[in-house]
């Protein structure tokens, strides 16, 4: 792949995989096509989380470029646990100091990540620019793939909806923060 560019989803009126985008969160979409249209980028291809909040939020862009979204599971949201957790912000933390750490039926900070960067493996022998959507804790650890420094406290800090771009330069990846709230 030449270039990889990271996208947040926007804002959302759930965190139930159909929750839909908020009237705010659709206008980020449209505001999320033209600046990936101005970007100069030409893309190949969008594969996206099948998270309804994933698929608005790039849907527009790819209507507009005629542009095929491919739903691809690995990018769906980590799963902290399958039932409430009231601390769950601390939790989270906890599993980025412990990668390991895994609560009922949720998945570990390694598990996730090795589920989505096994997707960018495969592209990353192919040709053309990619854009993949996908979700905040998420995008958090696949981050950690190009820097490894990438954790908790910068988890806090991607706004919603956020983009990275990433790209090969003298034979190492860079990765640059190219969405502007």
């Amino acid at each position: 792949m030449d270039k990889l560019l990271l996208v947040r989803h926007s804002e959302t009126e759930g965190q139930h995989e159909d929750s839909p985008l908020t009237k705010l969160g659709v206008r980020q979409a449209q505001m999320i096509s033209a600046f990936l249209e101005q970007s100069g980028y030409d893309i190949d291809r969008i594969i996206s989380s099948p998270f309804l909040r994933a698929v608005e939020t790039i849907k527009p862009f790819a209507q507009k470029k005629g542009i095929e979204i491919e739903l691809d599971e690995r990018l769906e949201e980590r799963i902290l646990s399958h039932t409430p957790l009231d601390d769950w912000e601390e939790v989270l933390y906890d599993t980025f100091i412990d990668p390991e750490l895994k609560m009922a039926g949720g998945e570990s900070s390694t598990e996730a990540k090795e589920r989505a960067v096994s997707l960018v493996n495969e592209l990353e022998s192919e040709p053309g620019n990619v854009v993949l959507v996908t979700h905040g804790n998420l995008l958090a650890l696949l981050l950690q793939k190009y820097k490894r420094e990438f954790g908790f406290n910068e988890w806090k800090r991607l706004s919603r909806p956020d983009i990275f771009l990433v790209q090969k330069q003298g034979g190492d990846y860079t990765v640059e923060r190219i969405w502007q709230d």
